[in-house]
């Protein structure tokens, strides 16, 4: 049952890089929710946060694709020492800004100036492993599944810490710990240079077409799009559901549960042998996401909550994977990077509006309102499916 775990930890510097990637990526489950605890314990308006938020998203939506395919072009360790210096000193200026009630317009232009300067780590782990493992497409699975518990690992102990550093040392806290862990572990990655795949330098006289233009990208790539929004609406919904319940604190554990009811699936998956390709998966998989996000609708105290979103998260890493699965084999090696950036950078993007619109809508309605704006964000990401439905007929066919 373990054996493809044996054989993939079996890989010269695999684990390695993935631990420091592991830690590299730590923010991304805690900038977030940080964000909100400082700007709500500054303003006490989820709306501004909400704000805030999307204005982060819409820049990372732009950023991630940038610094990948710099990565595709000029390499993972040039690419870092030149992007984590500029983010860390953007998200400094912000803290400091927020914290000594400057005027709302600069916490805007530091966060965006900050977020243009994010990686994405994930990314360029998954990179190296697709290059460390070659012609070896057996592992590749295992692989990916393995990332994507390494993510839920960073998402059930990123929201714990930022919520205990917000709530028991200082509301800066949560942002600068989780700055702390991108330097310690964005560097450590980077040092690997045994592991790093080979730069792709621009070839001006074979140029490839621009990513987006490849239709099985843009059909993984726009529905992720809502799938970004569903994962906003959630995290956000959660901390005023637990705000409303006087039990803010455990905010973290609740957002820990969801991503441990992923990290199960995605350990599970990455042992099955699947003759499902992974296009069929995708489509199983946000079905199943979306008729599990219907509980979340109905939640009427906090272990109910609990309970809906271990099983909501069962489908979430297995949905990702296929998506990264689809959406890597649809490219040549020199896009690799990029295109797997691109499947990510949808999710913020869409992020974006979802944080206004269920900050909006818990400030009038209620928190267990908000639960609305995510599952209306998950049928949303299956009819814009729709429009590619002979490419999805394509991939689903392929062998």
């Amino acid at each position: 049952m373990f054996t493809p775990y044996r054989q993939l930890f079996q890989t010269p510097g695999g684990l390695r890089f993935s631990i420091a990637g592991l830690v590299g990526r730590m923010p991304i489950s805690m900038d977030s929710l940080a964000l909100i605890f400082i700007v709500v314990h500054a303003t006490n308006s989820y709306t501004l946060a909400g704000s805030l938020a999307a204005v982060a998203s819409i820049v990372v939506a732009v950023a991630l694709p940038f610094w990948s395919r710099t990565a595709d072009r000029i390499g993972q360790r040039r690419t870092l020492f030149v992007a984590i210096p500029l983010r860390t000193i953007f998200l400094i200026i912000f803290i400091l800004l927020v914290t000594q009630k400057a005027p709302i317009w600069t916490w805007f232009a530091s966060i965006i100036l900050a977020e243009s300067s994010i990686v994405n780590a994930g990314g360029l782990v998954r990179r190296r492993w697709l290059w460390a493992l070659g012609e070896n497409r057996n592992l590749i699975n295992t692989a990916y599944s393995y990332e994507a518990l390494m993510d839920e690992i960073v998402f059930i102990l990123g929201p714990v810490i930022a919520t205990a550093c917000a709530t028991s040392i200082a509301p800066s806290a949560g942002l600068i710990v989780g700055l702390v862990f991108m330097l310690i572990g964005t560097t450590a990655f980077a040092l690997q240079t045994k592991t790093e795949p080979p730069p792709h330098p621009r070839n001006l006289a074979e140029p490839h077409p621009p990513v987006m233009r490849n239709t099985a990208v843009q059909a993984v790539v726009l529905p992720a799009l809502f799938l970004g929004g569903f994962f906003s609406a959630v995290g956000i919904c959660v901390v005023a559901y637990m705000q409303s319940h006087h039990a803010l604190a455990s905010t973290g554990l609740m957002l820990a549960i969801w991503a441990a009811g992923s990290g199960t699936a995605a350990a599970a998956h990455g042992m099955i042998t699947w003759r499902l390709n992974h296009a069929q998966r995708f489509w199983i998989f946000l079905f199943a996401l979306t008729l599990l996000s219907i509980p979340l609708i109905f939640v009427n105290n906090i272990v109910f909550l609990g309970i809906a979103l271990f099983f909501n998260g069962l489908a979430i890493a297995p949905l990702i994977v296929s998506a990264y699965g689809v959406a890597e084999t649809a490219v040549p090696p020199a896009q690799i990077t990029e295109t797997l950036a691109w499947v990510i950078a949808g999710m913020p993007l869409g992020g974006a509006v979802a944080s206004s619109l269920t900050g909006f809508v818990i400030d009038n309605y209620g928190a267990h309102r908000g639960f609305l704006v995510a599952f209306g964000a998950l049928c949303c990401a299956i009819a814009m499916s729709l429009p590619y439905f002979r490419t999805w007929n394509r991939l689903r066919s392929a062998s």
